[in-house]
């Protein structure tokens, strides 16, 4: 490696520096064979950094850098691969990758924990099995304190009612298992072998097929196990027909009105999963008042348009007429206060003309209006559970309503009788084209401000103008050439040597830049551009942009705006592009002076 170094002066601009050291077997005396072998070369060495980066890869982690797996007898990865508990057809499986170390202490450690988990997992789902199948054992569980096997509910339940003597016992079990064998490493107890011949065998190959089976049986007892404690503290119960759930705390309200087929008792923001009585009965109080709300205001909304109004004064004393009131939300502010007076009042009679304390007929909703409701039990429920579910429908539509109308001026029919809306004010100016029609995504137009729209329109003009004079500035020497002579004598400057894009930047000379400001103040004071005058909106009277007759004016204008809107777009792109390669345009190829070449 020294010698490659130093038998050649490798200097900056020297053939050893770009990698030529006159080995002509490796380049050659043709420059153009030379070429294509330095290519090559390149190629090759790049395809060879990736190769050797996945060969040390491979080799370190499997003793060799290609082969067949079952060749990389003495990788790490191959360390467990024959224990207990590899199994088809996933084999050895460490997602976690906790055996990557290839530490045998470490995977010892975790497989004799993984065998106790399982066992006492078998034992704690054979726990909750049993006593379902074959029933519980006759007799006392503690004569002292009166309690029978019998009265030990199953599962979870069982924690409680246990007594202290009771855990006592399980607890010195498992001492016993822990401390009665030897359990240090090396130890058959520690491998989880504690001499039951029943479990594993006098035979090495029946032992070794029980101790699988035992742990693909434990590792399936501790997913079991933890179903049956997730299942058992929902339901009480670790299994069986949810209709046999009778107690189960979401049971609590199934049979509560407003349950509907076919969702059934629903309430996935688990508001009921506490079982509390009290707070779903005044969940449903509100829920009621809610919908009964939201079904006279969606009412309220619905029958004018379809009955018409009232006939005469609202407000005598204001001469306001009924008819003068606007549908929906623009008659809040028409209703006078003595109206708003009366809405309260009805509202305080509904809440005080009859006690709704918890329990009271009110207070579930019956104010007893048989209309209603009714005299028949059976029927009340139908009435009632039809009121719930209307009540949910209408609030969901008065939402509706109060969104629409908010945005449009109405809460329903065809767009085109929104006239009043705010989103309407700017439907019919220049620059509206199919298929979008009117589209303002960031919303500036909202406040429906009529002046603010008119200077963006304003502003939108000048760009547009400004970037297709661009644009084409950009285009045109490139189809036609550029002016002959010069455009700085002084300075010895033709056109031909100014550079076409952003390299033209550096090369006019300051007396040009201050011809370009001076034709844009031109522009700028040549006429009264104040708002409302014809300037104002980008009619300058130039009768060749636009034209004498309005509708191939509005024609014109149309197309300059959608002209300048492409032509903004065109000029940023052509910045961007100019500034990347060194032209706006054209083959990649020809971009021989750009920086990234």
């Amino acid at each position: 490696m020294a010698f490659c170094e130093v038998s050649q002066e490798q200097t900056p601009g020297t053939d050893a520096y770009a990698g030529d050291f006159g080995f002509k077997v490796l380049t050659a005396a043709d420059p153009a064979e030379k070429t294509k072998k330095l290519n090559a070369e390149i190629a090759n060495g790049r395809l060879a950094m990736m190769a050797i980066i996945g060969m040390f890869f491979q080799d370190g982690l499997t003793g060799s850098a290609w082969g067949d797996w079952a060749n990389y007898t003495a990788s790490p990865l191959r360390a467990f691969e024959n224990e207990l508990g590899v199994q088809a057809p996933v084999g050895f499986w460490d997602p976690a990758g906790f055996t990557a170390d290839g530490s045998v202490e470490d995977f010892k450690r975790r497989r004799a924990t993984e065998i106790k988990h399982g066992r006492i997992s078998m034992l704690a789902t054979m726990g909750y099995i049993t006593p379902e199948i074959t029933g519980k054992f006759p007799g006392y569980l503690s004569p002292s304190a009166g309690l029978k096997f019998a009265d030990v509910p199953n599962g979870l339940a069982a924690i409680s009612k246990v007594p202290a003597a009771g855990w006592g016992q399980i607890l010195a079990y498992m001492a016993f298992c822990e401390v009665s064998q030897e359990q240090t490493p090396g130890t058959d107890a520690y491998a989880g072998d504690f001499g039951f011949k029943v479990l594993t065998a006098a035979d090495p190959a029946e032992k070794t097929k029980k101790l699988n089976a035992e742990i693909a049986n434990g590792r399936l007892a501790m997913m079991a196990i933890i179903g049956m404690f997730f299942q058992d503290g929902l339901t009480g119960s670790a299994w069986g027909d949810w209709a046999n759930y009778t107690a189960s705390p979401l049971r609590a309200f199934e049979n509560e009105l407003g349950v509907q087929a076919p969702v059934g008792f629903w309430d996935p923001a688990g508001f009921t999963a506490d079982g509390s009585v009290e707070d779903f009965k005044r969940r449903r109080a509100t829920e009621i008042k809610h919908g009964r709300i939201s079904m006279l205001a969606t009412m309220g909304y619905i029958t004018p348009e379809i009955t018409g109004k009232f006939p005469g004064y609202l407000s005598p004393s204001a001469g306001l007429k009924f008819a003068d009131v606007p549908n929906g939300l623009a008659a809040i502010s028409k209703v006078p206060a003595a109206g708003w007076g009366q809405i309260l009042a009805y509202m305080a009679f509904c809440e005080v003309s009859q006690e709704q304390t918890p329990g009271t007929d009110a207070y579930a909703g019956d104010f007893g209006f048989k209309v209603l409701t009714a005299a028949d039990p059976a029927e009340k429920t139908k009435k009632l559970n039809a009121e719930i579910a209307n009540g949910r429908l209408a609030m969901m539509a008065i939402i509706g309503m109060f969104f629409q109308d908010g945005l449009t001026g109405s809460a329903w029919g065809d767009w085109a009788n929104y006239t009043a809306s705010p989103l309407r004010a700017f439907e019919n100016e220049l620059g509206v084209q199919a298929p979008v029609g009117f589209w303002d995504p960031a919303g500036f137009t909202a406040d429906g401000s009529v002046e603010d729209f008119k200077r963006r329109r304003a502003t939108e003009i000048k760009h547009g103008r400004i970037s297709m004079l661009a644009t084409m500035g950009y285009i045109t020497p490139e189809i036609t050439g550029k002016f002959p002579g010069y455009l700085s004598p002084s300075a010895g400057l033709k056109f031909a040597d100014v550079p076409n894009g952003l390299a033209a930047i550096s090369k006019v000379p300051a007396a040009g830049w201050g011809q370009i400001l001076a034709y844009m103040a031109f522009c700028e004071v040549s006429q009264d551009q104040t708002p409302g005058t014809d300037a104002y909106a980008g009619d300058f009277g130039f009768k060749v942009l636009t034209a004498s007759d309005p509708a191939e004016k509005t024609k014109k204008l149309s197309a300059e705006l959608a002209n300048g809107r492409l032509a903004m777009m065109a000029i940023i792109g052509m910045f961007f592009q100019d500034g990347l390669t060194g032209s706006a345009w054209g083959d990649w190829a020809n971009y021989t002076a750009s920086p990234l070449r």
